[in-house]
């Protein structure tokens, strides 16, 4: 049973957004991998750029700075 976890900052991706992430991942696995859609999971957690770092900045300051 595949487990895909997506971590995404939470920028406002819509339901519609985050249904085709989830379908689409499905798909891949199944078309890549020969898993069962049935049995595959997949978690999309939304973080909060503030909780988000890169290259010791959070997304939040890097944003202020035009990165």
């Amino acid at each position: 049973m595949p487990f895909v976890n997506i971590k995404i900052t939470n920028e406002g991706a819509t339901a519609e957004q985050k249904q085709d992430l989830i379908q689409g991942v499905t798909q891949l696995l199944s078309d890549i991998l020969g898993k069962n859609p049935k049995t595959t999971v997949v978690v999309i957690d939304e973080v909060d750029m503030d909780n988000w770092g890169i290259d010791g900045q959070s997304v939040t300051a890097r944003r202020k700075q035009g990165l």
